[in-house]
């Protein structure tokens, strides 16, 4: 379980988060909300690149706030970014690879890991290529293999789902969907795809303004009167 206890972030006079608490327990959980709602911003405190003004988050036992950046991914902790971070210049087998280098796995651990998370995502037979000559969906994937490869506990995804196809969306939504099975990782999935998220994710969190809407299972989730108002544009009718 991951406990997320009153989480505050400001910028000057501007509340990203605020007070933020909420247990965290599915596979699988989504966090939607409206643009500028503060998504992005609890991944970056999850991951260390921002410092809540108080509060707290243990994670399966461990305290993430007490922990450096490169000491929460050596605990298990990988995320994807809005923006691409994919370098052209690296094959993809090392694009995926740099992740496992601080573990102390051994080469022989290193290269069962990396050949696992190459299979689960479809990369197998790219995996010599340079990553400038990849597709959208390719480069897509080098970067859930990355967040899947080695011990992983906990997987945050920014948005992994724009600008793909439908049939593109359909195999994320696999691979998102297996993570749990694979690698054992919980992961928290950002999308504004609310099939996405449907299809995927047991349990789902809302901000807006920075505050905690509601949380609970997605489907009561979606339902849910405030939800439609902020999220989905839908007016309760009375």
């Amino acid at each position: 379980m991951i406990a997320i206890r009153d989480i505050t972030v400001a910028f000057g006079g501007v509340v990203a988060l605020n007070g933020v608490t909420v247990d965290l327990t599915d596979p699988v959980v989504g966090i939607i909300g409206p643009n500028g709602a503060g998504k992005t911003t609890i991944l970056n405190v999850l991951s260390g690149f921002l410092t809540p003004k108080g509060g707290s988050i243990n994670a399966f036992g461990t305290e993430l706030l007490t922990l450096k950046p490169h000491l929460r991914s050596r605990w298990g902790l990988r995320r994807s970014f809005q923006k691409e971070q994919v370098v052209d210049e690296l094959s993809v087998e090392d694009n995926v690879g740099v992740v496992l280098d601080s573990l102390g796995l051994g080469r022989a651990g290193r290269e069962r890991h990396l050949a696992s998370a190459l299979e689960f995502t479809g990369l197998t037979t790219v995996r010599h290529e340079r990553a400038a000559g990849l597709n959208a969906f390719q480069r897509r994937m080098t970067e859930i293999a990355r967040c899947a490869a080695g011990p992983v506990r906990l997987l945050l995804l920014d948005e992994p789902g724009a600008g793909l196809s439908q049939n593109e969306v359909e195999v994320l939504r696999r691979t998102i969907s297996d993570m749990h099975a694979f690698n054992g990782a919980m992961t928290l999935l950002i999308d504004h795809d609310v099939d996405l998220i449907q299809a995927v994710c047991a349990s789902t969190m809302v901000l807006d303004f920075g505050s905690l809407v509601t949380s609970g299972p997605t489907r009561d989730v979606l339902n849910d009167a405030r939800v439609r108002a902020v999220y989905l544009g839908v007016e309760e009718v009375v």
